[in-house]
């Protein structure tokens, strides 16, 4: 594979913003390697799906260790050029309503802090040799969720989302001397599958540009923040949500 062609893992890209993300950096000729739970599915929309997808269950520690070995392998000693953490949980109850502090189990809270914020940090360690051969970058979404109280958000999700917030901040300090650069996007309300019309309804006047955000524009900062246009930014934390936390 020539050097030319630049390397990116993306967890979480079977939907919404994750997909958006696959669609634009191979837009762009980047080399994508997805990572999830599950395999490619049969009638995955990308050409080197099938190829270039590691299976990882990021609630298990041996798992991604195991995983993080597969990527390198696919690298094939090329290197990393970017890590982008955007997996993530937010579980509901079994009536689909919010978990709050109060009806929240301890499970529930160590669940969502591996996959949340354990397994980006464990990723990113794994993967720092070669990231470092790349001058990568990695971008871990937060939410915006992690900076206030969500209707509809959970109290696991958001804290685990405002302990990646800082974690993000953390890691700018420690990988930048390896020329690793760590930044992070929270999200607003982006328009997916899983957005009611009436949630859209509720909340999109509050947004002072009026509207819900698209996975496209997500991506496009994500690709930003990965490109050589943002060179010099490390420990930043941009919020894509039309103005919604102001």
């Amino acid at each position: 594979m020539s050097q030319k062609i630049k390397n990116i893992v993306l967890t979480g890209a079977s939907r919404g913003i994750g997909h958006a993300t696959v669609k634009r950096f191979s837009s762009a000729g980047w080399r994508v390697i997805t990572c999830s739970r599950e395999g490619v599915p049969e009638n995955c929309p990308w050409s080197d799906g099938m190829h270039d997808h590691v299976q990882i269950d990021l609630s298990s520690m041996d798992d991604i260790d195991k995983g993080s070995k597969d990527i390198i392998k696919k690298l094939d000693g090329n290197p990393l050029h970017a890590l982008v953490n955007n997996a993530g949980i937010s579980p509901k109850s079994p009536d689909n309503g919010r978990l709050d502090t109060i009806n929240t189990s301890l499970d529930c809270w160590q669940q969502v802090f591996q996959v949340n914020f354990f397994a980006p940090m464990l990723l990113a360690k794994n993967l720092k040799e070669t990231l470092a051969e790349g001058s990568g970058s990695i971008v871990n979404v937060t939410s915006i969720a992690g900076s206030r109280v969500h209707e509809f958000a959970g109290s696991a999700y958001a804290t685990s989302k405002a302990a990646l917030s800082a974690l993000t901040r953390e890691m700018a300090a420690d990988f930048g001397p390896y020329g690793i650069r760590v930044n992070a996007i929270a999200p607003g309300e982006i328009k997916t599958d899983i957005i009611s019309p009436e949630s859209e309804k509720l909340i999109a006047p509050k947004i002072p540009l009026g509207r819900f955000g698209t996975p496209e524009e997500v991506a496009q900062t994500i690709y930003f923040l990965c490109s050589d246009m943002s060179h010099y930014l490390n420990g930043s934390e941009i919020h894509v949500n039309g103005g919604q936390h102001v």
